[in-house]
Formats: C-alpha cells, sequence, structure tokens
C-alpha cells in the first residue's frame, strides 16, 4: 500500500496489532533504545512514544524489526521492484520479453522525483536542533545522534536530483565540541557517495550543501541504505517502493523533501572537522572519537505533527539485521551475478557483517590435477576481498561443494565442512597492512589491519571431535571447553602483549608437540578470556572470534612454518580473541535503566 507519510504506515500497522503506543513519557536519555532493544529481542512491534522527555515531538522505532513486518509494509510494491533490480541486473532479459517488462519499465518512469512548485503550502515551521527528540543510545556516547537519516548531496559539477546521492550516514546532534544549534557532525567515509562529492568541492575550495531528511513513506528511509544497480537513483527507488513520486523542492539553494517529517540544511567547508563520537555501533562496541565533518547548520524544518523515526545498533542480531534481510529479498543473486563463479555469499551478521564471509564458489580447474586443491577459489577469494562493502572483510571462507547441499546460511554445518577439508599447511592466504573497516578496532590503526582467506576444496582429510583431548584439559594455565564439533575455546591469562603472547604459543607448543594425533581432530583452537562464554552458542564464538582478532598478528598454529614466504601450520590453527589494549570497549546495559524499561513494558505492552 502507498503511504503518504509515516504517520499513514504506523496507523496501518497498529490496525493489525503490529504497533504498540507508550503514551507515559520516556527519558530519550538511555531509556527509549533500551526499550527498543527489548522489544526487538522478543520479535516485537513497532513503538510510537508519544510523550518524548524535552521535546513536543512524538518518536517511533522497531518498524522494520522484523522481515515479514518489513515485507508487510512494502506488500503491494515489492514485486515491482524485484523485477525492476532483476532487469537492471540482466538488461537482456527486457529484449528478450520486451512485452513482459513493459510494465515494470513504465513502473520506473512513473516513479521518477518530481518537482514541486507550489511549496509555499507544504506545512513546515522553522525550529531547532534542541527542539529534536535527544536520544542517546548507549551510556558512553558522544551526544545524542539520528540513526535513521536520510543524507542528500549534489555534485556541483552536475546539480540535480537526478545526479544526487541520498545515503544513510550517523549524524551526531549534540556533545562534544559542536556549537549548540548551529554545527552537527556527519560520519561516512570518503569513498561513500557524499564523501566524493566533498571532494570535489573541496578542490574547488567550495562547501557542500546538505540536507538531512528524517521520516517522510517508509520506502525513503530503506532507499538510503539500498545498494542499487549502476543507473538507478536513490529516489527513483524511493518512488517505485513507495507507490508514490518522491516529492521536492529547492529553498536557498538546499533540496527539501516535501514528505519528510524533519529537514536540516547546512554546509561542510573544506577541510572543517570536529571530534564524533564515541557511538554504539553495530560491531557490538563503541567507535571512538574520531575527526569527521563537521556541518554548519542553516535550518531545522518540521511538520506539525511530525513523528521523529530511530533505531539502535549494538551488537548484533538488531534492527539493522532486519534492513540486511530485506535488502537481500530485494536484490536477490546481485554480487553472485557480479562476480562469476561466485555460488553463494554470507556477510556473517552475529560476527558484525564486515569481519566474517562465508562463500562457495566453483572449482573448475582441478579435474586435470590428480590432486584436488583450491585454485580457482583464490580467484574468487581475491575478486571478492576488492568488490564494494565485501573489500571490508577479515576473515573469508570459501569452499566448493561438489554434493550441492552445502549452504552459507547454514553456518555450524558450513564450518563443519570446511574443517573437515582444510589444509592448513597449504590453504591459509594472508594480505598484510591493508585496509578494514572503520568501525573495527582490532587492527593496527583506524582502518588498517590485515585479512585472511582460508580456501578449502578436496576430499574429507579428518573427522571433528565434540570431546576434549585430553592434552588440553591437562594444561594447568589455561580452561578448555567444546565450542562446535572441532572448534575448542581455550581461556588462558589476559592479553599483555604480542611478544608476551608468542611466548604463551611456544609453551602451548612444548606441552602439545607429542600430541598431535590426539588434536588432528581439533582443526581450531579460540585463546579467549572466558570460555564458557564463547562456547555457550553459535553467536557467542562467532562474535569474539572474529571481532576481537586481527589475522597477521593474531593467527598463530602449532608446529607453525614459514617457507618461500608462505605460512602454514602442521597441527591446529590458533586464533587469539582475547580483548587487546587497542580494542574498544563492549555495550553494557545500564541495569538502573534496565529495571525501569521493565516497569514500563509492563504498564504497556507485556
Amino acid at each position: 500500500m502507498a503511504y503518504n507519510n509515516i504517520e499513514d504506515c504506523l496507523e496501518d500497522l497498529e490496525s493489525t496489532r503490529q504497533l504498540i503506543r507508550i503514551k507515559e513519557e520516556v527519558d530519550p536519555y538511555l531509556e527509549m533504545a533500551a526499550i527498543q532493544l527489548r522489544v526487538y529481542e522478543e520479535g516485537g512491534p513497532a513503538i510510537l512514544f508519544e510523550n518524548v522527555k524535552g521535546s513536543k515531538y512524538r518518536a517511533v522505532c522497531n518498524i522494520f524489526g522484523t522481515l515479514e513486518r518489513s515485507k508487510y509494509i512494502f506488500r503491494e510494491t515489492l514485486p515491482k521492484v524485484q523485477q525492476l533490480i532483476e532487469l537492471r541486473k540482466s538488461p537482456m532479459n527486457a529484449l528478450k520479453h520486451p512485452f513482459k517488462n513493459l510494465n515494470t519499465g513504465l513502473s520506473a518512469l512513473k516513479a521518477l522525483p518530481i518537482k514541486k512548485t507550489s511549496y509555499i503550502k507544504i506545512p513546515f515551521e522553522e525550529i531547532k536542533i534542541t527542539d529534536l527528540p535527544q536520544i542517546q543510545h548507549w551510556q558512553n556516547d558522544g551526544g545524542a545522534f539520528i540513526t535513521l537519516p536520510q543524507v542528500y548531496s549534489e555534485n556541483i559539477e552536475k546539480p540535480g536530483v537526478m545526479q544526487s546521492n541520498l545515503g544513510m550516514y550517523r549524524i551526531q546532534l549534540s556533545g562534544n565540541e559542536y556549537v549548540s544549534n548551529e554545527e552537527i557532525g556527519l560520519h561516512y567515509q570518503i569513498h561513500r557517495g557524499i564523501g566524493i562529492h566533498q571532494s570535489i568541492a573541496n578542490k574547488k575550495n567550495e562547501p557542500l550543501k546538505v540536507s538531512i531528511f528524517v521520516g517522510g513513506p517508509p520506502a525513503h528511509t530503506l532507499a538510503a541504505v539500498m545498494p542499487l544497480p549502476e543507473g538507478l537513483s536513490e529516489l527513483t527507488f524511493a518512488g517505485m517502493l513507495a507507490g508514490r513520486r518522491f516529492r521536492y523542492y529547492y529553498q536557498d539553494g538546499y533540496c527539501i523533501s516535501a514528505d519528510a517529517d524533519f529537514v536540516i540544511t547546512g554546509e561542510i567547508f573544506p577541510n572543517e572537522t570536529k571530534p564524533e563520537g564515541p557511538f554504539g555501533d553495530h560491531l557490538g562496541y563503541y567507535s571512538l572519537q574520531h575527526e569527521f565533518p563537521v556541518m554548519r547548520v542553516h535550518k531545522v524544518l518540521a511538520k506539525k505533527d511530525a513523528i521523529w523515526p530511530f533505531t539502535v545498533v549494538g551488537r548484533p542480531p538488531q534492527e539493522d539485521t532486519s534492513f540486511g534481510a530485506l535488502i537481500h529479498e530485494i536484490t536477490g543473486d546481485a554480487i553472485e551475478q557480479e562476480i562469476p563463479g561466485l555460488k553463494a555469499i554470507n556477510a556473517v551478521d552475529a560476527a558484525g557483517v564486515h569481519p566474517l564471509l562465508l562463500a562457495i564458489g566453483s572449482e573448475r580447474y582441478t579435474p586435470f590435477n590428480n590432486k584436488k586443491r583450491p585454485a580457482e577459489l583464490l580467484t574468487l577469494a581475491n575478486r571478492i576481498l576488492g568488490t564494494g562493502q565485501l573489500s571490508l572483510a577479515k576473515y573469508l571462507f570459501i569452499t566448493s561443494d561438489d554434493t550441492h547441499q552445502l549452504s552459507v546460511n547454514n553456518i555450524e554445518d558450513y564450518f563443519k565442512y570446511i574443517l573437515e577439508r582444510i589444509d592448513w599447511r597449504r590453504d591459509i592466504h594472508f594480505q598484510t597492512n591493508t585496509t578494514i573497516d572503520t568501525l573495527d578496532y582490532s587492527g593496527t590503526g583506524l582502518n588498517a589491519g590485515s585479512k585472511v582467506v582460508l580456501a578449502a576444496y578436496g576430499d574429507q582429510i579428518r573427522s571433528l571431535s565434540n570431546e576434549l583431548p585430553q592434552c588440553l584439559r591437562a594444561i594447568s594455565f589455561a580452561k578448555a571447553k567444546i565450542a562446535l564439533p572441532g572448534i575448542v575455546a581455550l581461556q588462558t591469562d589476559a592479553f599483555i602483549s604480542y611478544e608476551a603472547t608468542e611466548k604463551e604459543i611456544e609453551q602451548l607448543n612444548k606441552l602439545l608437540k607429542e600430541h598431535a594425533a590426539s588434536l588432528k581432530e581439533i582443526p581450531l583452537i579460540i585463546l579467549c578470556d572466558d570460555a564458557e562464554f564463547v562456547a555457550e552458542n553459535l553467536n557467542n564464538f562467532l562474535w569474539v572470534s572474529f571481532t576481537r582478532s586481527n589475522p597477521s598478528h593474531d593467527i598463530y598454529g602449532l608446529n607453525s612454518f614459514t617457507q618461500y614466504k608462505h605460512w602454514g601450520c602442521e597441527s591446529s590453527l590458533i586464533i587469539d580473541a582475547r580483548a587487546k589494549p587497542q580494542h574498544a570497549p563492549a555495550l553494557l546495559k545500564n541495569e538502573a535503566v534496565e529495571k525501569r524499561v521493565d516497569e514500563i513494558l509492563k504498564r504497556n505492552w507485556l
């Protein structure tokens, strides 16, 4: 159904019992975020806060909290959008079936953004930044943030909406060194659309005009995060998904979304930055304070009955997990089509998305060789790590499945399959001194770390044990638990330094040197601070192992060697996933706030 605004959507959700209203006053400092986190964990409804402390505006969260609810919201437009994306990926299909795809093409034309000439009738009032709901999600956040913005910018060399970028980049509203009501912070990487626009403006020594839209039809929010095919603008996609053209006008040289609930306009001047953050982020840790662009606020606009949408990010899964599921529903196998030979890939959400990729590819090079080994898989791995957001990955496990029964989404089975076949002497391939995710502090600096490809192909070479070998039980300074078949969580003393860890690994080698046979069924050991926690469930294992390690610095092996620049090991591979001094602190809930949330939810939902 086509919603004119966010309130239409919320009324629709409420009519089907997919929304609750909280009428009592709720504090935007920690309480609102804690409520959202709790309701999301329970698979609960969207939440409309009608009385936000310190603001006259209502706020809503958890709209996209489940894939089912997201598909319900876009139930009438989703099939056409999926068809359009498919045509963009495979334009030859349109030529092969012109009449079948004619309606899709016409729908796209009808979804083009439309400029409003009578914008004076649009009921915006001018307000201040401090009038907005000042939602702070985590205790050590640097201030209040916008977490569902639609950030609009244009290329000053090619102005106009069809050359614009609409992206979702977090916005800091308060705190740090920002001048209240006059400055806000923008966090984005230079390779993003707005970053490209800013670099062009910087070269001309001109400020970049930016508009931040909040609210409006839910399709506008989703358009800001969609990885779209080349040539399809976010505003056109928003119109297609909303079933209603994106309406806009210009005021004071800024583009204004006529359908947004709130609009913030301003300028980013060349080389003008201020400290942004900390911010509780999607890896489950704080992203720390760093210099990022500062925007000088021009105007803040709001509609009379505006509603402020927000989400909360933290250790996955969270609402952005559901976003990802919906994006996959829309784009289907876009990445697999882009990379020939790639059959399936999973950016593992529980590991923070970017740190860990599981892939299945083709292996056609080895039939001419009596000895099966990864060959084409390594070519695919390089292509994967050079593609878009996949380039942020640290760990890429890749294999080929001749049985066609393996799934990258069945994570336990995938690890079992690859660990039964991987040869640690041959199948580990490092990329050192390279880039990783800005939000990942496991590396050697901001955006600096390493990658590793673990490629396995061939016949099974080992079975995996569900029991601890006696040699691991007997280590006096460690506590061992089976995390998954063939994987042991080994709790040792806290990390001191990399030099000290080298000595610890030497000690383990001495203790376990004579036990290679009994360790054959334990190919992977995770050094950790809490073995019980790591072994408690799959998500804990994934989160700790791959967010707290930097491959080049934290991978070791029993009986390891280096030969002609290639590193390998004869026995178990070891990943040191203990907390390091450079790591950002993990996100922790506030106990006092949690108790208040218990009472609020008892009165309003449970």
